[in-house]
């Protein structure tokens, strides 16, 4: 037997091979985490929409069909968090929208089928901004998100609450969407590990592709589920249930990998060619964020045996041609519908977005502009192995702002901050984000390493190697120890 705390700081692996050997039940792991929920939500309002019960009903089935020696799949009892962006049978999926405030899918996405199939017990959905256009927790329906290393400030987004939550240890891993970066920014903000795969490796549907759900169909050529987690081979067996092949409701979709998701994690990077872009050539960067990467990357060189170069790869901010992208791809008519319907509910910014009267040629422009970042950066990757940037440009800011008006003294608009995650939603590469380190206020800062078109392998094998080199899965928010936890 093992005691409740000690259950919440293991990793999925653990729980996994734990739970398979009957050391562990799946009704005792469900309960020392939802004891753990129930302690924490008041504080950090991760989850919109706990799920205990069915939490509880899962766990039985599953134990039953183990001590009866049948199959129950690789992730069998281990306890999962699901963005709220992703659809859920039965279960009430609002994306952070008063529009959506009572709507139950009647279908699962895609990922989360997987997941059951694979025998994981989702013990809730986890907060969102509205529609996942933030990158950071606040919505107009519910109780913001805060980030459990310092509750006075953002987890980031857009999968806020999945973040939170596992920082937390409200279960070893969550699902997390990234159309912009919003599983490598909240994964950042609060001390893990967070990937969005290339884009195809893991199919998409319902929430990107069905003309039922105007305000979550859209970003589909952008749109990533990924995992985040606390440790590397967590993220790398999420990835092998989520993006074990094709699916024939995503057009996108890539045949089945030809690779092992957590076997491709071993391996050393000696003689890699890397290099390392600490703002792009244009960004504006904080100061700490610049050092805490910049000795992070020497760990490559000096630890790692990488042959590390500074390089930009030479694209203009393609800040605006993103939102275009963004535009093209949403059901504008949907959404202006929902804005006349509901609009004093909505998200402002959201609002402006959806009205503004985008023209063809700004819509074209920006596919033209994807196209110019994705032809530099494919003849960019032709000399490298990996891209090492900052995650984001800042630590962790306060809450109830889009981000912060000023970064190392120059005035920013308020997403700025995201210079280094949404260019690679655009290309479509392999990134991942591990912990770097911290801020002198104590604050998780992240590293992002990137692959060339469709090398997963060589990213998972990257971050592990890093991991190796600077652990950082034993470092835990005070706020737990204070709490008894």
């Amino acid at each position: 037997m093992s005691g409740a705390n000690e259950i919440c700081r293991m990793n999925a692996l653990t729980l996994a091979k734990r739970i398979r050997a009957k050391e562990l039940s799946p009704t005792e792991v469900i309960e020392a985490v939802l004891t753990r929920m129930e302690a924490l939500q008041p504080h950090l309002h991760a989850f919109c929409t706990p799920t205990p019960d069915l939490a509880r009903q899962e766990a039985k089935r599953i134990e039953k069909a183990l001590l009866a020696n049948e199959e129950a799949g690789p992730l069998a009892g281990v306890p999962v968090g699901i963005k709220d962006l992703v659809c859920t049978a039965g279960v009430r999926t609002v994306s952070g929208s008063f529009a959506y405030k009572d709507f139950v899918p009647d279908e699962d996405d895609v990922v989360v089928e997987r997941l059951k199939d694979a025998g994981a017990i989702i013990i809730g959905k986890t907060n969102v901004p509205e529609f996942g256009y933030s990158a950071v927790g606040h919505n107009p329906v519910f109780e913001t998100t805060r980030n459990p290393w310092n509750l006075e400030y953002t987890s980031g987004g857009s999968s806020a609450g999945s973040g939170a939550a596992v920082a937390a240890g409200m279960g070893p891993f969550a699902i997390g969407s990234d159309g912009g970066g919003s599983v490598r920014i909240p994964a950042a903000h609060c001390g893990l590990f967070g990937m969005k795969a290339s884009m195809g490796r893991v199919p998409l549907y319902p929430g990107t592709k069905d003309e039922r759900y105007p305000g979550v169909s859209s970003w589909e050529s952008l749109e990533h589920i990924g995992p985040l987690s606390r440790t590397v081979a967590d993220g790398a067996l999420m990835l092998s249930v989520i993006g074990s092949g094709p699916d024939a409701r995503d057009r996108h979709s890539l045949p089945g990998p030809e690779f092992d998701w957590v076997a491709c994690c071993q391996g050393g990077l000696k003689g890699l060619r890397v290099a390392y872009s600490a703002d792009w050539g244009y960004a504006a960067v904080d100061p700490e964020v610049r050092g805490v990467v910049g000795e992070a990357v020497k760990v490559f060189e000096r630890d790692l045996g990488c042959e590390v170069e500074e390089a930009d790869p030479g694209f203009e901010d393609p800040y605006l041609a993103f939102w275009g992208v963004v535009a093209l791809e949403s059901d504008l008519r949907g959404l202006r519908s929902m804005v006349a319907k509901h609009g004093h509910h909505m998200t402002p910014h959201i609002v402006d977005f959806i009205m503004r009267p985008w023209t063809a040629e700004e819509l074209t422009d920006s596919v033209m502009v994807r196209k110019a970042v994705t032809n530099k950066m494919w003849r960019f990757m032709m000399r490298y192995d990996l891209l090492l940037t900052p995650t984001l440009a800042v630590p962790p800011f306060q809450l109830h702002v889009q981000g912060p008006e000023k970064i190392d003294g120059h005035i920013v608009p308020p997403f700025k901050w995201l210079a280094f995650t949404f260019p690679f939603n655009l290309t479509g590469q392999p990134a991942a984000t591990v912990p770097a380190g911290f801020s002198k206020d104590g604050l998780p800062i992240g590293l992002q390493i990137v692959g060339r078109h469709l090398d997963d392998p060589t990213v998972l094998r990257a971050a592990t190697a890093f991991e190796a080199a600077r652990p950082w899965a034993d470092k835990w928010p005070s706020l737990l120890a204070s709490m008894g936890l």
